[in-house]
């Protein structure tokens, strides 16, 4: 960074901290896009680089210091299990020193990541949880270390309490059926864009009390934070996230408001995550700290799409590609349960999270340095051979199938995991009800990203069941 831009991010930073409080929160994010854009200009340099698309060569011709997992075309080249698996056997806490995001230590053991994710006094989550850097500055729950960490997530943990995930369950196989039913037989059909992404935003409308015809939304704004080039190597044009996230505080602002005119006006609350964070002792002002409210809602929205909606699409992907699992499942509906925790593990859609070291540490032979980028892929724990037997397969009946590392493990274990494996639970049960068949006519398309581990298409054909 040269002093010239040192001295306009001091000027932008202390400019936002004093400010913040009083600006509406879409006119903050359109002042941090006008920021970029003149620094783009003035600096000639752009926000990213592009990532341009090459062939990954295999990986047994590629030194072993030159392996870097935050390539955003592994998944989409079918690279991924090999490039890991040699960290794996060879150098299971890798130093990557080139990468396009900048140094980082790569864990990829099992065991080895659960240490990691368990232990926030050595591997702090802040100041933000992707490989990269982030186009906007906001605060997360996720990003940050307990004390802090535990109030801000108690003030929404309610929204997926054992009470509340009962009473939803009627509403949830409701809206399944009504997408499963309106679907072709025997005509192919994008199952992404007419199941996955369809159900996945009929759930988080619910959950944030959103505005029902303009669900679509939440999965877009959704794709704009978990795209972005500098964070992940996505595919995303910096200018068009910048007019969905100024979009998206629009919207919730003025939702935050009417849910709290409705509860003055004496509105029983409901347990919406914005009434909920109304209702918290650590968050009923969190309109007042604009980019923490806008960085929770990001959060709440990634984590509520991109589990759910990639594995509703890897499930049917892994049964085309085991169809032997697919006959047994037929013959024994009772292994949905267990069924779809080996479908999160075998998908792991979200690939990693990333730590800080704290202090000085070794770590199983590596002296990693305080302040160095710690970044344990689930993708490859998932796939760890001393861990879990004949990782690569799809086993429905799986001795054990939920001890997989998708969820994270500590003070950070995904909140909605119970939650996800109910609307898993509920699809396969009403798939199982209505169809024979489920049959992958192409290949799937692989979204670019080291992060979401996704599908921007999969074309399937279905076969109805006979009545027997």
């Amino acid at each position: 960074m040269t002093q010239f831009e040192a001295v306009l991010n001091k000027v932008k930073n202390e400019a936002s901290n004093r400010l913040s409080p009083f600006i509406p929160m879409d006119m903050q994010v359109k002042g941090v896009h006008l920021f970029k854009r003149t620094k783009r200009f003035i600096t000639q340099k752009d926000y990213f680089p592009e990532f341009v698309e090459q062939p990954i060569p295999d990986v047994s011709t590629v030194d072993l210091k030159d392996i870097d997992l935050s390539n955003p075309f592994l998944f989409r080249q079918h690279q991924w299990n090999a490039y890991s698996k040699r960290l794996r056997d060879e150098c299971p806490v890798h130093y990557q020193a080139n990468s396009p995001f900048g140094p980082f230590w790569s864990v990829t053991r099992y065991k080895d990541i659960v240490f990691v994710d368990k232990n926030y006094e050595l591997f702090s989550a802040e100041p933000l949880i992707l490989i990269g850097t982030a186009p906007i500055d906001v605060e997360t729950f996720i990003a940050m270390d307990p004390p802090k960490h535990d109030e801000r997530r108690q003030a929404v943990q309610g929204v997926v309490a054992p009470k509340n995930l009962k009473e939803m369950e009627s509403l949830i196989r409701e809206r399944t059926s009504e997408v499963l039913d309106s679907l072709p037989i025997g005509q192919p059909f994008d199952w992404v864009q007419t199941v996955s992404i369809e159900l996945t935003a009929r759930m988080l409308a619910t959950l944030l009390d959103f505005p029902y015809e303009d669900r679509l939304k939440l999965v877009y704004w959704s794709d704009l934070f978990s795209s972005s080039p500098q964070s992940t190597g996505g595919d995303k044009d910096l200018d068009e996230s910048f007019v969905g996230v100024a979009d998206m505080a629009k919207h919730f602002v003025a939702l935050w408001h009417d849910k709290a005119a409705r509860l003055a006006a004496g509105e029983t609350a409901g347990f919406d995550l914005i009434t909920l964070m109304q209702s918290s002792n650590a968050t009923h002002d969190l309109i007042k700290r604009p980019m923490e409210y806008l960085g929770n809602l990001a959060l709440l929205i990634v984590g509520g799409n991109d589990t759910t909606r990639n594995s509703m699409s890897g499930g049917v992907l892994a049964l085309h590609q085991f169809p032997e699992q697919f006959a047994k499942l037929k013959e024994n509906p009772n292994l949905i349960p267990n069924m779809v925790s080996e479908i999160i593990r075998w998908q792991t859609p979200l690939a990693y999270m990333r730590r800080v070291a704290k202090q000085d540490v070794m770590l199983n032979g590596q002296f990693i340095r305080e302040g160095d980028k710690v970044v344990m892929w689930y993708a490859s724990g998932n796939l760890d051979e001393r861990a879990i037997d004949r990782p690569e397969e799809f086993i429905i009946d799986r001795k054990d199938a939920r001890n997989h590392l998708s969820f994270g493990f500590g003070v950070h274990r995904c909140m909605g995991n119970r939650l996800a494996e109910m609307q898993l639970r509920i699809l396969w049960e009403e798939i199982l009800n209505r169809f024979e068949l489920l049959e992958v006519v192409a290949e799937p398309e692989i979204v670019q990203s080291n992060f979401v581990r996704g599908y921007s298409k999969l074309m399937v054909k279905l076969t109805a069941k006979t009545a027997a």
